[in-house]
């Protein structure tokens, strides 16, 4: 929409389509309705609870279809009721009461959000949410800027690439390594992503089952409630105050972070050999690079992605800073720092989708990157005073310093150096047939 406060909404609305879902105020209601029925079932299930006759599998289907057909019209219905009560999580309440009120189990709707905390309904939906996002959208996307990643190492894995270290010319390496170098730390994120544990809670007013235990003090609650997360396929954590303190949400904001840290860093590479013409960019006909400048291909891929990244993760801090911190057993400025979650979320999401757009663009020029290991051969130098002190040259490195610091030496310049050593026909001859493209070590074994 051009009236859209963010960009996310207006701009860029259709490529964050996939996390509405799951970060929206409707997915919010819907995951709370989610809890509300599923708690239902379970006390249903609990024999010791008498007043609640176990549903029957048609009972159950009816709210699994409730669930299901979730519409935004039931959405607009929960926020008539809220506009008039002003409590969002009663309003879902009163809602399903309204829309089970005259089924066979309408005696068992007092048991709708029996004995629980709003937080309680609150902190299982944004896990749930969470966990699904993670699932099916945040982690696939991310897994295929990795798979990119790898993709590249192994194609370009035997193209010599003239390293920078200081910005100055150094040993070289290979583009394939290069691209593995951010594969392997892309991964070791995804992994931590994978195996975060995603906690929630379900244990009263201030976390100690009070309001359940005088209703029905046979019930193993902490079992029940441990039965029941688990279920939902989270990770119960018993031992809370009204919330569930949110340290998991900043674990997970931190290694999102650390993510998009790794792909800046990658951003910020890919531009440097673009504007160094080590990549071109593929054109289409249709674009324009400036209004002014007929002849540019600017790289806004990498640079968009950059900016997304920048965005979420001032976004991811803030997060992973405030929500483990709450006023004794709790206040309510978790509650609309958590609203901001997808936005964090969605600007990583975008980054991510503008890094998989910029690398399909990148085309090798060969020329190039031959061209500037050519013009380069001081970078041999390290081989030769390796070599000189493998010799047992104590001298080595001084020899070399003097030779090629600050200066501009050629490979002409460089053999003929070579030809002076005190060193092994075998030696000499190992390095008078060293050319810098030749000079990358195990870069394309290290690639697996």
């Amino acid at each position: 929409m051009l009236t859209s406060l963010s960009p996310l909404d207006g701009r860029y609305a259709a490529r964050l389509d996939p996390l509405r879902k799951y970060f929206s105020e409707f997915a919010l209601q819907k995951y709370r309705v989610v809890i509300e029925l599923r708690y239902l079932i379970a006390l249903g299930d609990e024999l010791k609870i008498h007043e609640v006759k176990k549903f029957s599998e048609t009972e159950k289907k009816m709210m699994e279809t409730t669930i299901i057909n979730f519409s935004e019209k039931d959405g607009a219905q929960i926020k008539k009721i809220e506009k008039t009560i002003n409590h969002d999580v009663k309003a879902v309440e009163y809602f399903l009461q309204k829309r089970f009120a005259h089924t066979s189990f309408a005696k068992r709707l007092p048991f709708l959000h029996f004995a629980l905390t709003s937080e309680d309904v609150n902190n299982l939906a944004y896990a749930l949410m969470t966990n699904d996002a993670l699932k099916f959208e945040l982690l696939p996307t991310l897994k295929k800027v990795h798979t990119e990643f790898l993709r590249r190492a192994k194609s370009w894995k035997n193209i010599s690439l003239l390293a920078r270290t200081h910005g100055q010319t150094a040993t070289p390496t290979t583009l394939g390594k290069e691209f593995f170098v951010f594969a392997e730390r892309l991964r070791r994120k995804i992994e931590m992503a994978k195996s975060q544990p995603i906690f929630g809670k379900m244990n009263g007013a201030t976390g100690t089952f009070a309001a359940h235990e005088i209703a029905y003090p046979t019930v193993n609650w902490s079992e029940f409630s441990k039965k029941f997360i688990k279920k939902l396929g989270l990770t119960p954590n018993l031992i809370t105050t009204q919330i569930e303190p949110h340290d998991w949400n900043a674990e997970l904001a931190d290694t999102i972070r650390g993510a998009n840290n790794v792909l800046i860093d990658f951003s910020r590479d890919v531009w440097n050999y673009i504007s160094v013409n080590y990549f071109r960019l593929k054109k289409k006909a249709e674009e324009v690079g400036s209004s002014t400048m007929p002849h540019k291909v600017n790289p806004i891929d990498f640079e968009n992605a950059e900016g997304n990244f920048g965005v979420a993760n001032a976004l991811l801090d803030f997060l992973s800073n405030k929500l483990p911190i709450s006023r004794l057993q709790r206040d309510l400025t978790d509650s609309t720092v958590l609203r901001n979650c997808g936005v964090a979320f969605g600007h990583s999401f975008l980054g991510w989708q503008n890094l998989l757009a910029g690398i399909a663009k990148l085309e090798i020029n060969r020329t190039k990157i031959t061209e500037d290991l050519q013009n380069n051969p001081e970078v041999l130098g390290e081989a030769v005073q390796t070599i000189l002190r493998k010799n047992g040259d104590t001298k080595a490195y001084e020899k070399l310093k003097t030779f090629t610091r600050g200066e501009k030496i050629t490979l002409e310049k460089l053999r003929e150096f070579i030809t002076q050593l005190k060193i092994s026909a075998t030696e000499k001859e190992k390095l008078l047939r060293l050319t810098p493209e030749k000079y990358i070590g195990i870069a394309a074994k290290l690639i697996k």
